[in-house]
């Protein structure tokens, strides 16, 4: 019995992959392209099985379509600026870059054993000079283009390390890294304008059909168009108003109070004069500045003593807090509380025993008899305790306020967005250079595109706290372009969103130098056909990505109204979490053992084990697997099997490792069941010829209905769909001898087939196979098996039969079934004689292979 040598067969492969030139793409006008494109990793130091599972649906995808003409382009870069190598270069005292560029090469030696169908040619990295030079120049098109600017924002400070914190690095008001409170300052940044698109990104959505519903939702919800009304209220005793914006104007007479953002002009007005004010600003400022951490906070308010009078009841003054969950960059930064129907506005009513006055109704209810307590009604309903709005439903309502308020001059009805402007800047060493200096005399000047690139120094330390591009004694230090003087550059450095919203475009032609892509090769490639990656994407990257290649195509660069045609989001991958029964302590898979009984134990003393939840993979729960590790036992294709076969691709997956043990056990059987036939094949230069055994036929359409299947499963992303049919064709196979009549060249074609339909899945193993069966050339390079549309087809369907237009049975008939044949089937069927009930049958109609109906 031979032995399949996973080690070195998929050495052997890989390697003449690469030798032929395999995967190099070409522009060809000639023929059609297909662009896949899975998100490219940060080169944190290993890959996981996260990226497992989606550089093999990428490969599977690339390798498919390769097989069936098209001209595919399959890259592969790093994401490789960011703040983990400069927390690395603290903790471990290496330099970013050689931390970068030796988790590069360590992930990189990884994937390659994979057998992915990548072009490395075309690999990039964004810390590259040669790739950043090209986004400084944007940058400044893009600043001529008025869609970048500067000016002063609210930030999270971290006192300790003196820098800017994403929301995401806020933790319970302090800074992930310190622990210092954070504090909430307003900084001079950097821009892009990218609510100028606003629209155009919000209407586009419904054009992009191939993308999942929830990630066009997710869009959608974050770009966040409102219509409503804006409208100045009078402030008692004060010359001047308060401005707000509202979506629901048609619940103005159930006000109770209004609101303004801590950061409000009048908010910090009122606190100049006021200490306790003053606090309770410094207390809000202490919280993340995103809308989650708003939301989910205590809602908390100061009641400042100002008064805003009704704008339809001069009689009627509300009271105006500083409340910790408005937000000053949406609307005006001051909102009204109607309680009885905003669930927020109820919570915070509540606490400080405000009105609650409904005065939308559901229908037939009683306007006296309705309350509300503990829940908001944001339900349809008529408009009640309204005065003139009384009667009307909301939309009505809306419009009718609208109306009056722009008759009084007071108001206007205006839609505002939920996004806003991309901020850029970070305060760190490790990303782009910001290519502006600042003169004292000239002001803000932007580099001249001659004297690009500006280079990151090398010669950094990070031994004080802050950005090291700040403490550097000559980087930042130069001369004004305009006017010669004394200048200094700008040390802030760009969010790394921007090198991941254009590096599909760098694929095209990512070795052209004097400028980031050549127009041939965008306007060929481009849109990416098929874009990959985790649904924690939705809406940034992809959204800025978006938004990048609109302002390319403003500037000039290329012509294009979208960078991805379609998109997938794969699942997350899971396991198993087990801690140590004595100590509580996590364990990883590899700590952990079965015993004779069952039971799981400590590897290491035998120590009892408790298993938890299936839970995404994470170091800190330690239920990781290592991708080495388990190809380095099974294969890359055993793995790659698994991550296909085991659940459809949108879903998580869990690991086991009984399915890595079934896949590698299949591969096993399909390569003893190939290179030991159970009958001497037929030669594969010879012709095919018959007749065949009834299970031969059997198995020939069986062939042939798993091609156009495949096909179609592959097409759709149903791979574990497509894995189940090549099983179902392998098992038919295996129960054929040889003994009956052509079954010897049933089985070749079988063989043939089931290798050729495995090439995109199990690359390795089916390029073994394909020579082992005398195949020609690589099978990277066949093209794609067809099906023989009269194998394909089942002998046999299933019809529905109809008494007087009601279904009352499915009969089973051969294809083409004669109009006789088909009158009689129907007609002997115990249930349809049953619902004649003796009655005389007028006629029979019969629309071939589909249904049968019966008149009585």
């Amino acid at each position: 019995m031979s032995r399949y040598n996973v080690k070195e067969t998929e050495a052997k492969w890989q390697t003449a992959w690469e030798q032929q030139g395999c995967f190099t793409a070409v522009d060809d006008a000639s023929r059609p392209k297909y662009y896949v494109l899975e998100m490219f990793p940060y080169p944190s130091g290993r890959i996981h099985m996260g990226h497992v599972r989606n550089y093999t649906i990428g490969d599977v995808i690339a390798r498919h379509k390769r097989a069936k003409g098209f001209n595919v382009l399959h890259p592969m870069g790093w994401d490789a600026f960011g703040l983990p190598a400069e927390n690395a270069a603290l903790e471990k005292k290496v330099h970013p870059a050689v931390w970068t560029r030796e988790n590069i090469a360590t992930m990189r030696g990884q994937l390659k054993t994979m057998g992915l169908s990548i072009d490395w040619g075309r690999e990039l990295a964004t810390c590259d000079v040669e790739y950043y030079r090209h986004e400084q120049k944007m940058f400044l098109d893009f600043l001529r283009e008025g869609l970048a600017y500067r000016k002063e924002s609210w930030v999270n400070w971290d006192p300790v390390d003196n820098t800017v914190l994403a929301n995401e690095q806020v933790i319970d008001g302090r800074g992930w890294r310190t622990g210092a409170l954070v504090e909430k300052r307003k900084l001079s940044q950097w821009f892009l304008k990218i609510t100028a698109f606003a629209d155009e990104l919000l209407d586009a959505l419904k054009g992009l059909d191939r993308w999942p519903d929830r990630v066009r939702i997710m869009q959608e919800n974050w770009i966040g168009r409102s219509t409503g009304l804006r409208f100045r209220f009078r402030l008692s005793g004060r010359d001047d108003g308060l401005e707000v914006f509202t979506t629901r104007p048609d619940t103005l007479f159930g006000a109770s109070f209004a609101a303004i953002s801590p950061n409000h002009p009048l908010a910090q007005e009122l606190a100049a004069g006021n200490p306790v004010l003053a606090e309770f600003i410094a207390e809000c400022s202490r919280v993340g500045t995103s809308e989650e951490a708003i939301e989910t906070q205590e809602k908390r308010g100061y009641d400042t003593g100002l008064r805003v009078v009704h704008p339809f009841d001069e009689s009627w003054a509300l009271p105006v807090y500083v409340a910790n969950f408005v937000l000053m960059e949406y609307g005006t930064g001051a909102i009204f509380g109607c309680p009885a129907h905003d669930q927020r506005d109820l919570d915070f009513a509540n606490k400080y025993r405000l009105p609650v006055r409904p005065v939308v109704i559901p229908a037939d209810t009683d306007p006296a008899a309705f309350v509300v307590e503990g829940e908001a009604y944001t339900g349809p309903g008529v408009l009640r305790n309204s005065r003139f709005l009384d009667g009307l439903d909301a939309e009505s309502a809306k419009d009718e306020v609208g109306r009056r308020m722009e008759e009084m001059g007071q108001g206007e009805r205006t839609t505002v967005y939920r996004l806003r402007d991309w901020g850029v800047s970070r305060q760190r060493y490790w990303g782009c250079p910001i290519p502006v200096i600042h003169c004292p005399s000239c002001g803000v000047v932007p580099v001249p595109e001659s004297d690009l690139p500006v280079v990151l120094p090398e010669d950094v330390t990070f031994d004080k706290p802050g950005n090291p591009l700040d403490h550097h004694p000559t980087w930042k230090h130069t001369r004004c372009p305009t006017c010669g003087g004394v200048a200094t550059r700008e040390t802030d450095t760009f969010d790394t969103f921007i090198e991941s919203s254009w590096y599909f475009a760098r694929f095209c032609s990512p070795r052209v130098e004097d400028q980031a892509f050549t127009r041939s090769s965008v306007d060929y490639w481009l849109p990416v056909d098929q874009y990959i990656g985790g649904i924690e994407h939705a809406v940034l990257h992809l959204l800025y990505s978006r938004f990048w290649t609109r302002a390319l195509s403003q500037c000039g660069y290329m012509e294009l109204p979208e960078p991805f045609a379609g998109l997938f989001t794969q699942g997350m991958v899971n396991h198993e979490t087990y801690k140590d029964a004595r100590t509580g302590g996590w364990l990883s898979p590899a700590d952990v053992a079965k015993s004779e009984s069952g039971a799981l134990l400590r590897v290491d003393d035998g120590g009892p084990v408790t298993v938890g939840r299936v839970e995404k993979m994470s170091k800190s729960k330690k239920n990781v697997v290592d991708p080495a590790a388990i190809i380095g036992t099974y294969g890359a294709d055993a793995a790659r099997l698994f991550m296909l076969s085991d659940s459809p691709p949108e879903r998580d997956l869990e690991w086991t490792e009984a399915g890595i043990d079934g896949a590698w056990r299949y591969i096993n059987r399909l390569w003893r069941m190939v290179t030991e036939p159970p009958v001497a094949l037929p030669g594969a230069d010879e012709t095919m010829t018959g007749p065949f055994s009834d299970r031969g036929n059997a198995t020939r359409r069986l062939i042939h209905k798993t091609i156009a299947g495949m096909s179609d499963d592959l097409e759709k992303f149903r791979f574990n769909k497509a894995v189940a049919r090549i099983r179902e064709l392998t098992n038919a196979l295996g129960e054929i001898d040889g003994s009956g009549e052509g079954e010897g060249w049933v089985l070749r074609e079988g063989y043939e087939t089931a290798v050729r339909l495995i090439g995109p899945m199990m690359p390795h193993l089916a390029e073994e196979l394909w020579q082992r069966l005398g195949g020609s050339g690589l099978l990277a390079d066949q093209p794609w098996p067809e099906a023989d549309p009269a194998l394909a087809v089942d002998d046999e369907i299933t019809v529905a039969v109809q008494v007087n237009g009601k279904l009352r049975a499915t009969i089973a008939l051969p294809r083409d079934a004669a109009k006789d044949v088909a009158e009689a089937a129907a007609l002997g069927d115990s249930n349809v004689v049953k619902a004649l009930d003796g009655k005389p049958v007028r006629k029979v109609i019969v629309v071939p292979n589909r249904v049968i109906n019966v008149v009585v």
